[in-house]
């Protein structure tokens, strides 16, 4: 053995880096990828349990699949090519997938039971029973039906049409077709009859039916490229494996046999844990041996593997958490101020019921002559009661007939008009220039049109990275190399109009992407290695194009003579740094799990990939050895400089060493992404030491993991440097100043993302998020108890750095320009330990301390779990922002979902409330629109209320002068019509269009937008005093006439029509009072109701037929009738307009001090506005 070269024996390396050895790499990632492992449940979760967002017993997928053995009755037996045999225990899901809500025959329980979670609709099916009863018919049993029908039946037929489009998605989905191995043959097959157990053919670029673990594919080496878009939301190319043992297995040829024992079903997208017994012999399998349903087949011709997980008990199906009912916050407070009025309508009814009783009581030797009442019917010879049932049940209908009397003080149009109204509101978003994204040619869409108002009281941001704030688009920016910073500031445009290039055959490849150079790194570069700086700067460039797991794409062109190279990878920032070695000459051509094809300068020279430890969060790097044409055998090792330089040799070359830390300190002050490259050679018997253990490791079913990265360990140390990268992640445009905006406005933003901590903390820094002021809090724990030790210090130091710092104020948070503000960070790992425990209360102690919390390596449900621990202790809304479908459980969490429409696939958009193209149109939607609707919708409750009660209370004082017999001087048709035309189009046309601030207001001054967190435009205060200026109002609108004209000979009908009209002027004017924005439509809505009440109240009584005939053609005669009228105005309105006035005088919130500034203040005096607005907390609401 010590004869050969380590190069010479590569002929029994390369079987086992095939098989085992790339695929334990992936096992050891897993660690990092699968420690934000879900707890493991069956498919008898799948259903009304409550979603557990953590896991209890994480060691297992903590270590992913070799810690320990998997017992029988805690795994799932899958025999290969035997569907029978697996489903005849326990019969496993079928694939079939239902996202639908309803079927045919849950559809009208269930809708109905979802409407009547609004209280007024109860109260108007009661009011609507009450009527059918002969003795309580105050009107016609078919109209008191109507309206609440109507309602039920608009809001029936949306949900339908909505979960129709829901069904066709998934009879589509299901009827798709896929290769099943049957009889020895592939046939096709529908997507809902797959089974677990049978042997499945996925040809390029199909859909992945269902979880299949990899038995073999059309490459030599087994290796399966994958595009997992709609499942985590990343775009680039995944390698899969299938294992050695099954690889040279046809299944058309031979009969495929053997036994998986697999964990059950569980969430963890990023863990896979399980054993294979095929030809007596047992290996292990891991998470890339595993390809999940909803992933894409790329870049290889066919790929066979056998289903373990189908239908609802597959990863993706698993993580979709459904699509709960959501209501908006000022309807759910809407509800609780409707029980107090059917609490006041009782009160109401139960005095007039009093009154009666005592009125009866006292005329109870009356009643049989009263000519109003008329107790006994003398049709007949004998005498009997007519339409009497004894004083009890007499007083007990006129209670219920009050009720039906009255019950417009609920009116059911409210909630006609608030659909009308976000229907109005979704239109102009929709048509908002501003949210039109220009470079997906998308439109801002509006999903749900019932949380509109909501997007202006949103005080919790949580957004995904990956495509949400970055174009998931990494450049290279800059390099230093043996000590010296290459920044890239003199580039020419010739160095970035054509990129490096290579000739061969005829043809020219070409780079896919163009990266900027450095000219003087250029020149080291074609210099080759005859200088000492040019060996390194060789080296340094050899690492980046082979110390990853990139998979070059060769791509065609219109011109047959130029083919592109597209590098595919899981990592964007490898794809950025091998296009960079591309650029300076050196371009990877090929690579296999066993070698890889360099081209430097021109020359293409091949190296065996001897071995390759991939990235993982415990070492956070990785490394690769090569062999090279010379026999001679190096480690190429890259990661983070936390890392790092704890594996460099310091004692060579401690110059170089510092001045690139002096660069790395400047590349992240600029918010780059950085890596430190090392180096060093191996000698034949360190190789041969390394490649044993290797082996042993790679093989090993007990502990794989550990020893995989105590060997990985071992080889990256005493390494050279060689320099450090800096890569920038694209931003899309505008995020930084975005972020700022909504910080600015009191919104704290989460970023939860399933990628490196590493890269969480570097787009912090370039969205603005994070600052070189911020104290970063990191918890990174791997137990229950270590957790909970790095939360109460983490609580400590928080609680320590704002009460040193600044001053406290009367809620308890700290105030003070002195404060230090604080940054928490914390894994997916020790989520799992946090969520569902008593963890959950000390995390959420801690944020509320923090500015910014950054979450990662979040698996997707984790995500849903961070909002709902948020949710549960804090009445604060919270609003999720993402792109991929691993968003998808986040997004129908938070009270508000919306989805990026962008390169993520489309699972985010549909999941979502509301959709747009850039991250950045959250500003206008929050600050324009959210402040609007919030602004509309919370004043058109309260005028609703306030204009239905004040036609309820003239009524009422009505029926005390009546003897409490329920009549009505108000004419039965002016009733009815007095919700639908007399005042139900003013308020509609005020929802849709009113503005109380214009748009560069609100974007100018974020601080605006507090108005919805300290909810000024609805509360209880604002609801009481409304309701005592609306008790006022029908006493002035009652008893000026009846003073007026009392003692006088007019009759009911007359009077009653100067009430309503007296009542529709004043509650028009009233809005009148309010409205901020006019506009020609604005005008015509509340002159034209008036006008139209007019010509209906003259046309109603010109009727002979009706009672009333030609009353309001008598009464108006008088200049009586139009001083009452004028009267009951000015008494009404005056109290308002002067408390109106005293109040925005003495004590203007931002929104009217904005106002004023629009109107009056010179722009250059319009900065003084900032100073005098509220203060922001940040406690949250309990």
């Amino acid at each position: 053995m010590d004869s050969k070269t380590p190069v010479e024996n590569l002929c029994c390396i390369e079987p086992a880096l095939s098989s085992s050895s790339r695929r334990s790499n992936f096992s050891a990632r897993s660690k990092s990828l699968g420690g934000s492992s879900i707890r493991e449940v069956n498919f008898s979760d799948v259903g009304p349990k409550p979603v557990r967002y953590g896991s209890q017993g994480a060691e297992s997928e903590t270590y992913s699949m070799s810690q320990k053995e998997i017992n029988d009755e805690d795994a799932r037996l899958v025999h290969i090519n035997d569907p029978v045999n697996t489903n005849e225990r326990f019969k496993f899901a079928g694939n079939s997938i239902r996202t639908a809500k309803y079927s045919i025959l849950t559809f009208l329980p269930r809708n109905l039971f979802e409407q009547f979670h609004r209280v007024a609709y109860v109260y108007f099916l009661v009011i609507a029973v009450l009527n059918q009863l002969p003795q309580l018919a105050v009107f016609g049993r078919t109209a008191s039906i109507l309206p609440l029908a109507f309602v039920l039946l608009v809001t029936a037929v949306k949900d339908a049409y909505e979960d129709y489009r829901r069904h066709r998605a998934d009879r589509i989905e299901n009827n798709r077709l896929a290769l099943v191995l049957v009889n020895n043959e592939f046939q096709q097959k529908k997507w809902k009859n797959i089974q677990v157990g049978e042997i499945i053919k996925i040809q390029a670029n199909e859909t992945i039916p269902c979880d299949m673990v990899l038995l073999s594919t059309s490459e030599p080496t087994g290796v399966a490229y994958v595009q997992t878009t709609n499942l985590d939301g990343e775009s680039n190319l995944k390698t899969r494996y299938a294992k050695q043992e099954t690889l040279q297995k046809i299944p058309e040829k031979e009969n495929v046999s053997g036994l998986i024992k697999c964990e059950k079903p569980n969430r963890n997208i990023y863990g896979f844990q399980a054993n294979m017994e095929v030809d007596g012999k047992q290996v292990s399998l891991g998470p890339s041996n595993i390809i999940l349903r909803g992933c894409e087949l790329k870049n290889t011709t066919w790929a066979v593997g056998v289903a373990v997980y189908a239908g609802s008990e597959t990863k993706a199906m698993l993580n979709n958490s459904g699509a709960p009912s959501k209501r908006s916050r000022l309807e759910t407070h809407m509800n609780l101020e409707i029980i107090f009025l059917s609490l006041f309508l009782v009160a109401l009814c139960t005095v007039v019921s009093v009154c009666a009783a005592v009125w009866l009581r006292r005329h109870r030797d009356e009643l049989d002559y009263l000519p109003f009442y008329r107790r006994k019917d003398f049709s007949e010879d004998e005498e009997k009661n007519y339409n009497y049932y004894g004083w009890g049940l007499e007083i007990f209908f006129t209670f219920l007939m009050s009720v039906i009397v009255f019950q417009i003080m609920i009116p059911i149009s409210l909630y006609i008009s608030m659909e009308l109204v976000r229907v109005g509101q979704a239109y102009f978003m929709i048509r908002d220039a501003e949210m039109y994204d220009e470079s997906s040619n998308t439109r801002f869409q509006c999903r749900a049109l019932n949380i509109n108002e909501d997007l202006g009281q949103i005080k919790y941001v949580f957004s995904d990275k990956t495509g949400t704030l970055t174009e998931n688009k990494m450049e290279f920016q800059c390099a230093s190399i043996w000590g010296v910073d290459y920044n890239g500031g003199k580039a020419t445009s010739q160095d970035q109009k054509d990129g490096y290039f290579v000739q061969a055959d005829g043809q020219v490849l070409r780079p896919k992407m163009v990266v900027k150079t450095d000219p003087e790194l250029l020149q080291y570069v074609r210099n080759g290695k005859e200088t000492k700086e040019g060996s390194y700067v060789h080296d340094f460039f050899l690492a980046l194009a082979a110390c990853n797991t990139i998979v070059p794409i060769i791509v065609d062109t219109p011109d047959p003579t130029l083919k592109l190279i597209d590098y595919q990878g899981e990592s964007p920032d490898e794809q950025a740094l091998v296009y960079a070695a591309a650029a300076y000459g050196f371009m990877l051509i090929e690579r296999t799990s066993g070698h890889i094809v360099i081209d430097i300068q021109g020359e293409r020279k091949r190296f065996n990939v001897l071995g390759l430890h991939e990235f993982d969060s415990d070492r956070k790097r990785m490394s690769v050895i090569l062999g090279f044409p010379n026999q001679s055998v190096k480690v190429f090792v890259k990661g983070a400089d936390t890392t790092m330089f704890s594996v460099i040799d310091r004692s060579l070359n401690t110059s170089i060493i510092r001045a690139t830390e002096a660069h790395l300190q400047s590349y992240s002050s600029i918010g780059l992404r950085t890596l430190v490259i090392g180096m060093r050679e191996l000698s034949t018997s360190e190789f041969e030491e390394w490649h044993s253990a290797f082996e042993v490791a790679s093989t090993a079913l007990m502990g794989r993991a550990r020893l995989l990265r105590k060997i990985a360990s071992n080889i990256e140390s005493n390494l050279c440097i060689l320099g450090a990268s800096g890569i920038e992640d694209k931003l899309q445009q505008g995020v930084p100043e975005a972020i700022e905006s909504l910080r600015t406005a009191g919104i704290k933003v989460w970023v939860l993302t399933g990628d490196k901590q590493e890269t969480a903390i570097s787009i912090g820094y370039s969205s603005k998020l994070l600052t070189s002021k911020m104290t970063q809090v990191i918890v990174n724990s791997n137990s229950k108890e270590s957790c909970r030790k790095s939360l109460e210090d983490a609580i400590i130091m928080s609680k320590k750095l704002t009460t040193t710092s600044g001053t406290t104020n009367e809620t308890g948070r700290t105030l003070g320009t002195g404060s230090t503000p604080v940054a928490l960070i914390i894994d997916g790992t020790s989520l799992v330990y946090i969520l569902d425990s008593e963890l959950e209360e000390r995390l959420f102690e801690l944020a509320c301390n923090c500015s910014v919390v950054l979450c990662c390596r979040v698996a997707p449900l984790q995500k849903a779990g961070i909002i709902s621990l948020v949710k549960k202790r804090t009445s604060d809304m919270t609003l999720a922002i993402g792109d991929g479908a691993n968003d998808v459980s986040m997004i129908q969490m938070a009270d508000v979902g919306v989805g990026i429409s962008g390169q993520e696939g489309r699972q985010a958009v549909m999941a979502s409330d509301f959709a747009m193209g850039q991250f950045r149109f959250l500003v206008p939607l929050l600050f324009v629109h959210g402040h609007w609707n919030y602004q509309r919708m919370g004043y058109m409750i309260l005028y609703n209320f306030y204009r239905n009660a004040v036609f309820v209370l003239v009524l009422f004082w009505y029926v005390l002068f009546t003897c409490f017999t329920l009549t009505t001087a108000i004419n039965e048709w002016s009733s009815v019509l007095y919700s639908v035309i007399y005042t139900s189009v003013p308020t509609i046309v005020v929802g849709i269009l009113d503005k109380d601030l214009s748009r560069l207001t609100l974007l100018k001054h974020p601080q605006l937008y507090g108005a919805g967190h300290r909810d000024e435009c609805y509360n209880k205060t604002l609801f009481w005093i409304t309701m005592l200026d609306t008790l006022y109002q029908s006493v002035v609108v009652f008893f000026i006439p009846l003073l007026a004209y009392w003692g006088s000979t007019i009759d009911a009908a007359s009077i009653g029509d100067l009430w309503t009209l007296a009542v529709v002027i004043l509650v028009n004017l009233h809005l009148a009072m309010d409205v901020i924005h006019w506009n020609w439509i604005t005008h015509a809505a509340i002159w034209g109701s008036i006008i139209a009440t007019f010509i209906c109240v003259i046309v109603i009584d010109a009727i002979p037929s009706l009672v009333g005939y030609w009353a309001i053609f008598e009464i108006a005669k008088t200049r009586l009738f139009w001083f009452c009228l004028l009267a009951i105005i000015v008494t009404a309105l005056i109290p308002r307009f002067v408390v109106k006035v005293l109040y925005q005088f003495y004590a203007p919130c931002d929104v009217q001090i904005a106002r004023e500034a629009e109107k009056f203040w010179a722009q250059s005096q319009s900065a003084a506005v900032e100073v005098e607005m509220s203060p922001i907390l940040d406690h949250p609401r309990r």
